[in-house]
């Protein structure tokens, strides 16, 4: 029941890797640098991949923290997460920051984040003078305890 998603990549330079997974049942890809970089401290740095592709209509990717890199050594990216839409076919690139206080050194080849794609239906908004009551209603953030 499964069907594969076919998508055009292209490797921009001979240190681009096409995203891989660890484990066939792993959700997310990884991405790697196709560069050195030296994340300073409290600061934002973006990194390179390499690749560039083309996504089917309806589809997205979701560019997503890798969370041992988080938890380990306080890197994370800036806007996770980040949204790649069918349109865009230039460099995946990666806003990283350091949260932590020290330096932190990413080599070419070093997965650095993953991606995960999503299908998407489009949708129509009707404007209507009244929603219908819920449970939950607009008890706010936190309001499912």
């Amino acid at each position: 029941m499964n069907k594969n998603i076919n998508i055009n990549i292209v490797l921009l330079n001979k240190n681009a890797q096409i995203p891989k997974k660890q484990h066939d049942i792993d959700i997310g890809y990884d991405l790697y640098s196709s560069s050195e970089y030296e994340l300073i401290p409290k600061k934002i740095t973006i990194i390179e991949t390499g690749i560039a592709f083309e996504l089917p209509i309806n589809f997205g990717g979701f560019v997503l923290p890798r969370s041992g890199l988080a938890y380990k050594h306080g890197i994370t990216s800036i806007n996770s997460p980040g949204l790649i839409d069918p349109g865009y076919t230039g460099e995946i690139k990666v806003p990283l920051i350091n949260h932590s206080d020290n330096l932190y050194k990413i080599k070419k080849g070093d997965r650095f984040a993953q991606l995960v794609f999503i299908q998407v239906n489009n949708a129509d908004f009707n404007d209507v003078e009244k929603l219908d009551v819920t449970l939950r209603a607009d008890k706010g953030f936190g309001s499912t305890g």
